[in-house]
């Protein structure tokens, strides 16, 4: 009887973990749809911009900016920005930007001392492992990872700007889960300073149309790029932080729907184990009636 008070209890345990598992899956698929709403909102805005600036481009020109300029030598200082979530329940989507993170600091900057390496944790998972790792986050970005907005990227993207113009690093670069699908959240390391040429090369091919020699541009081209370039920055920082957020959540609906099937099967087990115990209880009740009959 003991032993059908037990199951009987696991099995309401399960039932419970269950519902709960469930509501936490459908209310990270509703934040997954706003999330991809938000990106899908951004996508027109950035396609504007980076086609304004592909007009400012002349394939054969360079870009002349304090942001694109490459230190000769080897890289003395760096800063990454990390992205993960405020909370956990979402499978190894932390974990997989520390251990990005880790193979960065191994394959680029394992001669740097952690002193030189500036760590911008966006997200309370993330800040808590930096600190676990022995290093000294630059700042609290917990919030950004709750509820992302422009104002907060653009503050992060004008400091990172200010730390590279003024040669305090040589070098940012940022890492992140890059949603790809419901399934599939691909762990990213980009250079986000200096400015590449091969992200040049995007810059220059992504817009739609060309300058052509009809057109007066005031002040000059070279004033409107050095204007466009740090907004481009600034909404780089803020569509990588709409990207996380939906990989986040996609990853949470994966492993809250497969803590859900999980629970569903182990509870038909219990239950099935629940059916045999009792019947075997009522077995063993009915042979001592009929052995007390004999007797």
């Amino acid at each position: 009887m003991a032993a059908l008070k037990e199951i009987k209890g696991r099995i309401a345990s399960v039932r419970n973990i269950g519902k709960i598992t469930s509501a936490m899956r459908m209310i990270a698929s509703a934040k997954l749809h706003r999330a991809q709403g938000a990106v899908a909102n951004m996508q027109p805005y950035e396609q504007r911009l980076q086609g304004i600036l592909s007009s400012l481009l002349h394939a054969d020109d360079a870009i002349v900016s304090p942001y694109a300029q490459v230190k000769k030598g080897e890289i003395e200082r760096v800063a990454i920005v990390a992205f993960s979530s405020n909370s956990s329940l979402c499978g190894a989507f932390n974990v997989n930007v520390m251990k990005k993170i880790d193979a960065t600091i191994r394959e680029n900057y394992r001669k740097l001392p952690s002193r030189d390496i500036l760590i911008f944790p966006v997200g309370r998972r993330i800040h808590d492992a930096v600190l676990r790792e022995g290093y000294k986050p630059q700042g609290d970005f917990r919030k950004m990872a709750e509820k992302p907005n422009y104002a907060d990227a653009a503050a992060l993207a004008r400091r990172l700007m200010e730390l590279f113009r003024t040669r305090r690093v040589d070098r940012v670069e940022l890492i992140y889960n890059h949603f790809k699908s419901m399934a599939v959240q691909v762990p990213t390391a980009e250079v986000f300073l200096p400015i590449l040429p091969e992200k040049a090369d995007r810059m220059k091919s992504a817009g739609k149309w060309k300058v052509t020699s009809d057109f007066i541009l005031e002040p000059s081209r070279s004033a409107l790029i050095a204007s466009l370039l740090p907004k481009v920055l600034e909404f780089k920082i803020f569509a990588t932080l709409l990207d996380s957020a939906a990989a986040e959540h996609a990853a949470r609906t994966v492993a809250m729907q497969l803590a859900t099937d999980n629970a569903e099967e182990l509870l038909n087990e219990l239950t099935l184990l629940y059916n045999k115990s009792r019947q075997q209880a009522i077995t063993n009740e009915l042979l001592d009636i009929v052995s007390g009959t004999a007797r």
